[in-house]
């Protein structure tokens, strides 16, 4: 027989563990039965002496248990990775406003500044705006804002549908600080003017200043540069609610149409504007704005009939092919409130004004402005409050009106401001105003007291 170790192996797997445990270990063979023995015995053939060897072989371990399925959860899309339209997003306000009159000859009073100042008012909807804005890319943003209470001139039906702003800013650098905005926006003149009335504490704009641009708006092109830390500034005031203007440049320069947001071009002339402001920040935290703005160019007036003692007459205007010479500067400083905040705006300059007795229409000099108080006080049960008072003056001429009829304000208005949450605000006021009646002939001034209410929804 053949020894091999596998033979051997299988025997000593097959003995007892007496015997198993020998150091040496001699093996025999039956030749006839061909049984394996141990021992020595009649017809045993030895096959040879052998040696257990314990060999310890180790399995290897079990393969892990698979980890259960599970689903991986979507990443968010970093600003590179959205689509365009990703990047937009939506907002707007709504203003319910009510003018009730109180005393003199209120009902007689006339504001261009609200269309509900008046006999024969109630409620109305002085605001309803959606605005549509958003990175097309890095270089390129929109903003698209309609007017859904609007009224056309002269009718009786108010809350039609109008493009308030619609603009693109191209941006020349990676840091945004240089830019150009092209389309139908807001003309840097006026402080107040660039504040959107979603932010504004008063009621409304003081006169002096909204009578150099209608709608604060027109069709344009302006460039603007705004280092980097400046814009983070404007951005603070707007996010900290300390009623901001807004980013319309450090520096500003344009060009505009100049009849007014929604109008034709009434001649071949641009008009011109340049806008310069800065805010200054103390190691106190508080921030002080000062800035000056001009513009320059010819304006084209309507004209109609006029009856004055029981005569007619229309305007004459000396056939001007381009209009009147239309010319302003204007300063202004800021204190934001934090707490306590103070505001005030000053214009001078001249254009197209109506001198009844000569029954024409002239280049005349104008000028006015205001001073405005205000508070900021927190309350963390019941949300934050803003008191004010403001003042304003203004005589010149209301260059929107048919004829460009000469304007007199002398107004003092103070009231409260209470932002119940973010997205709800409530104003009451009261209002002196001494004005011109600027829509009728003969151009009355009239004299009155109002308390005025506003709710404001923002969404």
């Amino acid at each position: 027989m053949k020894k091999t170790p596998l033979a051997a192996a299988l025997l000593l797997s097959s003995l007892s563990p007496i015997e198993v445990n020998a150091e040496n270990l001699d093996l025999y063979v039956d030749k006839n039965t061909r049984q394996i023995y141990s021992e020595p015995g009649p017809d045993r053939v030895k096959l040879g002496t052998f040696k257990q060897v314990e060999d310890k072989v180790q399995l290897p371990p079990p393969p892990p248990a698979p980890a259960p399925a599970t689903v991986a959860s979507p990443q968010p899309k970093t600003p590179s990775d959205k689509k365009w339209f990703e990047k937009l997003s939506l907002r707007g306000y709504t203003q319910i406003r009510l003018d009730e009159p109180l005393s003199g000859d209120s009902q007689e009073l006339r504001a261009p500044g609200d269309r509900f100042i008046g006999d024969n008012q109630s409620l109305g909807i002085r605001r309803a705006r959606v605005v549509l804005s958003g990175d097309v890319s890095d270089h390129v943003s929109i903003y698209l804002q309609p007017d859904f209470a609007s009224t056309p001139s002269g009718s009786s039906t108010g809350n039609f549908a109008q493009l308030r702003d619609i603009y693109a800013d191209l941006y020349f650098d990676k840091d945004r600080e240089y830019r150009v905005r092209v389309g139908q926006s807001k003309v840097p003149y006026g402080w107040e003017n660039m504040q959107s009335s979603q932010n504004r504490l008063t009621l409304d704009r003081a006169d002096a200043l909204n009578s150099a641009v209608r709608d604060e708006r027109d069709l344009g092109a302006f460039f603007y540069y705004t280092p980097k830390a400046v814009g983070e500034r404007y951005r603070h005031l707007i996010r900290d609610g300390l009623k901001g203007s807004g980013d319309y440049g450090m520096f500003g320069l344009g060009v505009y149409n100049g009849q007014g947001a929604n109008r034709a071009e009434g001649n071949d002339s641009f008009h011109t504007v340049a806008h310069a402001t800065y805010p200054f920040e103390f190691a106190n935290g508080q921030i002080v704005e000062l800035g000056v703005d001009a513009y320059t160019g010819y304006f084209k007036i309507g004209t109609g009939s006029i009856t004055v003692d029981g005569s007619s007459f229309t305007p004459a205007t000396d056939a001007r092919q381009h209009g009147f010479k239309d010319q302003r500067v204007a300063a202004h400083f800021i204190v934001y409130p934090q707490p306590f905040g103070l505001q005030g705006e000053w214009t001078v300059g001249r254009g197209p004004e109506l001198d009844i007795d000569a029954q024409e229409v002239r280049v005349r000099s104008l000028s006015g402005g205001y001073l405005q108080a205000m508070y900021k006080l927190d309350t963390k049960e019941h949300g934050v409050f803003f008191p004010y008072i403001k003042g304003q003056t203004y005589d010149g001429a209301s260059k929107f009106d048919t004829n460009a009829p000469k304007m007199k304000v002398d107004e003092v208005e103070a009231g409260i401001e209470w932002q119940i949450r973010p997205e709800l605000e409530l104003v009451a006021a009261y209002a002196h105003m001494e004005r011109t009646n600027v829509g009728s002939a003969p151009y009355n001034v009239v004299d009155g007291d109002l308390l005025r209410f506003q709710l404001q929804i923002n969404y």
